[in-house]
This record gives C-alpha cells, structure tokens and sequence, in this order.
C-alpha cells in the first residue's frame, strides 16, 4: 500500500503549510507558562494559609494507622441489628430522594430546554433557579430541614430532593436540548401539535438517559446518605458519630464494613442496570 500524501511531503513544507501546529506563539507560550506558575502560586499559598505541614500530614497518618489496629478484630458488641436497620433507613433515604427528585425535575427540565420553550425568560429562570438550589451542599440543605420539620430521615429526604432536583434538572434539559431534532421534524410536519412532539419525539429518545442518570445520582446518594445523621437527619451517620466521638472502634469497624458492602453491591447492580437500560453490553 502507497504512502499517504502526507507521509511523502517534506516536513519543512508541512510545518510551513500549517505554522500554527509546529510553531506556537510566544504569547501562547508565555500565557500557558503564566497560567501554570499562577496555579503553583496559589497552591502554595493555600497550603500555608491551611497551615498544612508534612510533620501533622505524616503525624495524622501515624495516628490513623493506630486507629486502624484497634478497630480489629470487629466486633459489633451487640449492636449488629441496630446498624442493619440503620442502613435500611440510609438506603431508604437515598432512594426515596432520589426518586421523588427525579419526578420534580423532569417537567423542570423541559421547562429549561430551549428547544422545547424557546422564551428566553423562561429559559433562564428555570436555568438559574437549578443552578441556585444545586449550589447548597447536601448537609446545608439537611441541616435547615432539621430546622424546619426536627430530627430523623425525612428531614434526610428532603434535603437530597433538594440537591438532586437542581443536579438531575439540568442533566435532563442538556439530554433534551441534545435530542435529534430529525424526529421533532417529523411529528411537526405530520401535523402533530407541540404537545405530540413532546410524547412521540422527544420522551423516547431522553427517557433511557434520564434513567441512567437517576440511578448514577442514586449511587452517589447512598454514600451521601451514610453522613446525614451526623447532622441528625437519620440513617447510619448518628451511629458513626457516635462510635467515633467515644472511640469505640472494634463496633465501627463492622459498621464500615456493613457501608463498604452495601456500596459495592449496589454500585454494582446499577451499573448494569444502567448500562441494560441505555443499551450498552454488559461488562464481565
């Protein structure tokens, strides 16, 4: 097989042809060098201002290693039944959340997707409003619910609603907006109102994404639900905060091993979920 074209052109007559490629700009150059001492600056910086030091950084791991032995052998002292209905009440928690967040955000997210509401304002109201509710971390939002409605998992539930309904919001408007429009044009120019093209174009093409998406945000939200009780919005967290303020570690070393199992199992049945529903083969 012959050379291509390229391969038989002299190098100094490519590199002449395409001088962008071979030779950058001194103001590239320099503006990327710039960038890159700025950064290393500010991490610097940062450091000293955290007051982060190699001598606490390898005195906190020295001390985490003790941590380590004297959580073995576990032991749950007891206990074991008490973290088992825990960890329900976690697993509960995340999907409750992350279901009902997902309901809310789906008419939300046609709301926000240009192609569907081509009203400028409406558009950048719906955006803008998910960007805010999205911004608040999951343990502020626990954290006021508390405030509001008191003490245990439903105060969880609402606030991974909250985070979740922002997070899938905008996901399932950049889904839509991504749609191919050949679909769209044909329920259009078939006579079909917006409303049709809404059911018959568009829902079955991000349905399947909206899907994945939800159960990805249901992974995440077990292991977020794991924290809420610290800040007494039930679940798991009250336990660990508990076991770790008095130091009762062979009991917290199962309970982490109860959350470490949990996670894997069901990171790995989503995942092949997830890839069954957008019709991916499944990996071995």
């Amino acid at each position: 097989m012959s050379d291509s074209p390229l391969r038989q052109s002299d190098p100094s007559a490519v590199a002449a042809r395409y001088p962008a490629y071979f030779q950058p700009s001194w103001r590239a150059r320099v503006l990327t060098t710039g960038m890159v001492v700025a950064m290393l600056a500010l991490l610097v910086v940062a450091m000293v201002r955290l007051e982060f030091t190699p001598e606490r950084f390898f005195s906190g791991i020295s001390r985490l290693g003790n941590f380590t032995v004297l959580m073995f052998p576990p032991n749950s002292e007891g206990k074991f039944w008490f973290f088992v209905q825990a960890l329900g009440e976690t697993l509960a928690i995340a999907f409750a959340g992350t279901l009902i967040a997902a309901l809310l955000a789906a008419p939300i997210a046609f709301l926000a997707a240009i192609n569907v509401v081509p009203n400028v304002f409406a558009h950048f109201t719906a955006r803008r409003s998910l960007d805010v509710i999205r911004a608040i971390d999951v343990l502020i939002w626990a954290l006021a619910w508390v405030s509001v409605v008191g003490l245990g998992p439903f105060a969880g539930v609402l606030a991974i609603i909250c985070v979740d309904f922002g997070g899938l919001g905008k996901l399932f408007s950049e889904a839509i907006e991504a749609s191919d429009t050949k679909a769209s044009e044909g329920v259009i120019s078939a006579g079909g109102s917006q409303l049709h093209r809404i059911r018959f174009a568009l829902l079955p093409q991000v349905l399947p994404v909206m899907a994945s998406q939800t159960l990805y945000f249901f992974e995440s939200n077990v292991r977020s639900a794991t924290v809420l009780g610290i800040v007494g919005a039930g679940g798991v967290g009250q336990y660990l905060q508990e076991l770790l303020r008095v130091l009762d570690l062979p009991p917290l070393c199962v309970l982490i091993i109860m959350i470490l199992v949990t996670v894997a199992v069901i990171d790995r049945i989503s995942s092949r979920l997830r890839l069954a529903i957008i019709g991916q083969p499944q990996k071995r």
